[in-house]
């Protein structure tokens, strides 16, 4: 199993101690956190995008490209990027900018959100979502791999021979689909023949595994290969300690807080408390035996290959020290006993990158090229 570590950049007063960051503090946390991830030998390290409060994560490809400055092996991830709102030229533009900056290590993950606030925002109706998702999306496709494109559709003017500027530095940027409420994500993943990432994140099992499902059927549809499927997954939230009890004590309160927002509200989540959420929902909050049974049970429903964690609300230094304890006590046991065909290969890196802070690294042991993460 590969592993990566994500933010919403919640940015919410300490639920224990009242303490709140201001925001320079807290991008600069998010740069610690994610130089840590790499030193500990994260696979990823994700930002994802919101436009409101308590989320301070609006613009990713701007904070990507600050980790990408502050690190040189980890692979760049968009936990996601809500393409329903975004213009795909100017999606285009931005992340092939950071692809270049990176290195090529960017990854994007692809979605419509589930926050309803960026609707009104960006000038689309919450009804027009999955319509103009498939659209922006087909547009971008075409944007990366095509010069000189034509194009005419709903949501955004149209384009006569533009051929977008920088182009990525990978031949072809990884998409994956995120995938939490509807098979129209796992139908749109599966037409491409693409791999989705499952958020995982607000309800039972059985939800998550039902759309997994879906992917996996419409693969073969689609004349694709469903056993080489590639799954990622989210998580719920993380809290480890030496016993379950310590555990529930010492996160309630940061579950608490983030359940009382209102972006937490919305997503209706359907258990009545932590203990419930830890019975039956998806959270990994206990022991570290106790979160690797979890993990292991869930992978048993959904095949997946990648683990995504976020240690999203806590203090900073439990922050910090949750990363390092589930780096250290549960992801060795977990890459022993989940095997993975994809991230096998380091990212391609430029080695003329003027901020890169590792050794240069030689042709020999560096591959020209990313190799694909989902070949069909």
């Amino acid at each position: 199993m590969k592993f990566a570590l994500f933010s919403l950049m919640m940015n919410l007063p300490n639920a224990i101690t009242g303490e709140s960051l201001t925001t320079q503090q807290k991008f600069h946390n998010i740069l610690e956190q994610a130089k840590l991830a790499e030193r500990l030998g994260f696979d990823a390290y994700g930002i994802g995008e919101r436009h409101g409060a308590p989320f301070l994560s609006s613009s990713p490809p701007v904070v990507l490209t600050a980790v990408a400055a502050a690190t040189s092996r980890i692979r760049l991830l968009t936990t996601v990027t809500v393409l329903s709102i975004l213009d795909p030229v100017r999606v285009a533009e931005d992340y092939a900018t950071l692809d270049q900056l990176s290195g090529g290590r960017l990854e994007m993950i692809i979605g419509k959100g589930n926050d309803p606030r960026h609707y009104p925002l960006f000038g689309i109706s919450e009804e027009e979502q999955w319509d103009s998702l498939g659209e922006r999306y087909e547009l971008l496709k075409r944007l990366w791999t095509e010069e000189n494109v034509t194009w005419q559709g709903t949501y955004r003017p149209p384009l006569q021979e533009v051929t977008t500027q920088p182009r990525p530095l990978q031949q072809s940027i990884p998409i994956w689909h995120g995938s939490a409420s509807s098979t129209r994500s796992t139908e749109l993943a599966a037409k491409y023949g693409e791999p989705i990432f499952s958020s995982n994140s607000f309800h039972p099992q059985a939800k998550y595994k039902a759309l997994i499902d879906h992917y996996r059927e419409r693969l073969d549809y689609y004349g694709h290969d469903a056993n080489r499927a590639v799954v990622g997954s989210g998580a719920g939230s993380l809290y480890l300690a030496n016993t379950r009890e310590e555990a529930i004590r010492r996160y309630t309160p940061y579950y608490e807080a983030f359940h009382a927002t209102a972006a937490a509200q919305h997503n209706q989540s359907p258990f009545k408390d932590l203990e419930d959420n830890i019975a039956h929902g998806p959270v990994l909050i206990g022991s570290p035996e106790q979160v690797i049974e979890k993990i292991l049970n869930y992978h048993a429903a959904y095949g997946h290959q990648v683990l995504s964690i976020s240690v999203d609300g806590l203090s900073h230094t439990e922050q910090l020290e949750q990363v390092e304890r589930f780096a250290q006590d549960v992801a060795p046991v977990l890459r022993r006993e989940i095997p993975s065909f994809i991230w096998n290969e380091p990212p391609l890196l430029n080695q003329s990158l003027p901020f890169s802070s590792s050794t240069s690294h030689s042709s020999d042991s560096w591959p020209p090229a990313i190799s694909p993460i989902f070949q069909v």
